[in-house]
């Protein structure tokens, strides 16, 4: 199957999920309160829907246009804008009937329930899968930039070691490239000496000029022959596969980030070089190709070989269903405090993080194009965060706007006029369209250009 169309199922399959249990939020708390609930959709059915069936009072059904769904509640101003019934007077089971506390519950209804469902699918993941990642802290000898523009934009090199990113230490290799785009400062150990450095504030947007290298960190890999084709030159020299080359011309090498450049600088020479062959020295001679390599594969076969050789260590954690309930809440609240960061850096133009910005095609792009529950479910719940912070925001159409005004309301005691609630859902819907149409614009753009 097309890896597109693998995407989208994916995509549509959790959009789904994620719509219907937002809306449930809402739902069952307005139902609770004896508070009446028109229609319960998924996805839009502007002019008609694709199915509807009414079940006691409400009509359920799945519209044609997936950009969403909604529940009408009966005496709401919301985007049915069903001026006609907000003239009547109000009845008792209408939802601006109803004390402003309850009224508050059912608006932030939605966004609960989208954050404890990626805690739920957090906590399901650690106890299903457990975590395994490589320490930081337990590189031999630092990290390897694999990218050297973007190391350059940090001010780090190979070798380097982070002890922390915005003051907090880092256990995983895998999560520093992604901490720095959130992060401001970080701290590493160079030569023994720790030196505290600021994240460009551009830093963005350089990832974004080098996307196939975002993953620009990894681990040293140490100049162990692993083979040796029957078309190398050192075929017939003494080479032999399990050899950990440590000098060539009289240099020390321990890693093939530091065997590169002494081979550049003896292209086409036969060089002595020294390897620890059974625990003992043994001196060669090799021959080094115009192209400035041995011809031979370098490398261990395995990260378990990695970890028996003292170059790193692998952390793997397993946790008991108890152990996983906050290990899947940590996780939760990492995500969305990021997710926050990451926006902080969209409002600041100087960042670039606006270019960033993506629509339906990129919130596709973030499932795998072959099926896997794990990454399924992982980028569900990241994306039932998005969708949490996203509708908090206090922008009149969203959950937020309301729950701004009934907050004012509580307040103040003064509740907002039916008609400032109208002109104020018409003023939030063209935001949302123009931020709609901004980030499926980028997507489109960033199809054409890139």
């Amino acid at each position: 199957m097309s890896p597109i169309i693998i995407k989208t199922i994916q995509f549509f399959l959790s959009l789904s999920l994620l719509i219907v249990l937002h809306e449930l939020g809402h739902f069952i708390p307005a139902k609770y309160f004896k508070t009446r609930v028109e229609k319960f959709y998924l996805f839009f059915d502007v002019k008609f829907a694709l199915f509807k069936k009414k079940i006691g009072g409400t009509e359920y059904g799945i519209g044609w246009l997936p950009l969403g769904g909604y529940v009408k509640i009966s005496g709401m101003i919301d985007e049915s804008m069903d001026k006609e019934a907000m003239a009547e007077e109000p009845k008792e089971w209408e939802f601006r009937s109803k004390p402003a506390w309850q009224r508050l519950i059912i608006m932030l209804g939605g966004v609960t329930v989208n954050f404890v469902l990626a805690v739920v699918i957090f906590i399901g993941l650690v106890f299903t899968y457990g975590e395994e990642y490589i320490a930081n802290d337990s590189l031999k000898d630092g990290i390897l930039v694999t990218e050297p523009i973007l190391g350059d934009a940090l001010g780090i090199k190979t070798g380097d070691k982070f002890i922390s990113i915005d003051g907090n230490k880092i256990d995983a290799l895998r999560t520093i490239p992604y901490e720095l785009v959130y992060g401001e400062k970080f701290a590493i150990e160079r030569d023994g000496a720790i030196i505290e450095k600021e994240v460009p504030v551009d830093f963005i947007e350089t990832i974004s000029n080098n996307k196939e290298s975002a993953r620009f960190l990894n681990f040293r890999n140490p100049f162990v022959i692993k083979q040796i084709p029957k078309d190398s030159p050192n075929l017939n020299t003494g080479l032999e596969v399990g050899d950990a080359v440590i000098e060539i011309a009289g240099t020390p090498v321990e890693y093939q980030d530091q065997v590169v450049p002494v081979l550049m600088v003896n292209k086409g020479k036969m060089v002595p070089i020294l390897v620890i062959r059974d625990g003992k020295k043994v001196s060669l001679e090799a021959k080094v190709t115009e192209e400035g390599k041995f011809g031979v594969f370098a490398g261990l076969s395995s990260l378990a070989e990695y970890q028996e050789k003292g170059y790193l260590k692998v952390e793997t954690l397993n946790y008991t269903f108890v152990e996983s309930i906050p290990a899947g809440w940590n996780r939760g609240v990492k995500t969305l405090t990021d997710y926050i960061k990451g926006m902080k850096k969209i409002f600041n133009p100087d960042t670039g993080a606006y270019k960033e910005v993506g629509g339906f095609a990129a919130i596709g792009g973030m499932f795998p194009d072959t099926w896997n529950w794990q990454a399924f479910w992982a980028t569900t719940a990241f994306i039932s965060i998005i969708l949490a912070f996203m509708n908090i925001l206090p922008i009149p159409a969203l959950d937020g706007g309301h729950v701004m005004f009934l907050l004012y309301e509580m307040v103040t005691g003064r509740k907002p006029s039916d008609k400032f609630l109208e002109y104020a859902q018409v003023t939030g819907f063209f935001i949302l369209i123009a931020l709609l149409l901004f980030a499926n614009g980028n997507d489109v753009y960033k199809w054409l250009i890139k």
